[in-house]
């Protein structure tokens, strides 16, 4: 017979039926939870600890449940574009700056962010000057 881990299974029925258990824990003693996961929780939670909650469904309990969570506006998908957008712009920058000669150390290191194009010869650095002065104002 297998040795399996009391944490993660529980038996029921007088042992005929092996079932996975709930992994919530209590803030007063710290053990774990005695009852039965729910078999469609993706948290192994049992009914009593949220197994049943499945979160807003609709458009407009999504809305508010990211609203309701919104502490700062700093992580919104609006924010973390643009500060893509203005890194992207920074690093084409530092080509720019690399192939006129103005730098010749060492590049910034790291995963380039999305949209980012890297800018290789002389051509594609005033291409993207003259874009940059043309669409500024």
């Amino acid at each position: 017979m297998a040795i399996t881990n009391p944490q993660l299974f529980l038996s029921t029925a007088g042992g005929r039926i092996r079932c996975a258990r709930c992994t919530a824990q209590s803030s007063r003693t710290k053990q774990q939870c005695g009852r039965p996961a729910l078999k469609s929780s993706r948290t192994q939670k049992c009914g009593h600890h949220g197994g049943r909650n499945r979160g807003p469904t609709t458009d407009v309990g999504k809305a508010r449940s990211a609203a309701a969570n919104l502490k700062t506006g700093e992580y919104t998908k609006e924010a973390i574009e643009k500060k893509s957008r203005k890194l992207a712009e920074m690093l084409q920058l530092e080509d720019v700056c690399s192939i006129v000669g103005l730098i010749n150390g060492a590049r910034t290191r790291g995963r380039k962010p999305l949209g980012y194009k890297p800018l290789k010869t002389a051509k594609d650095a005033w291409l993207f000057v003259l874009d940059k002065e043309l669409n500024s104002f």
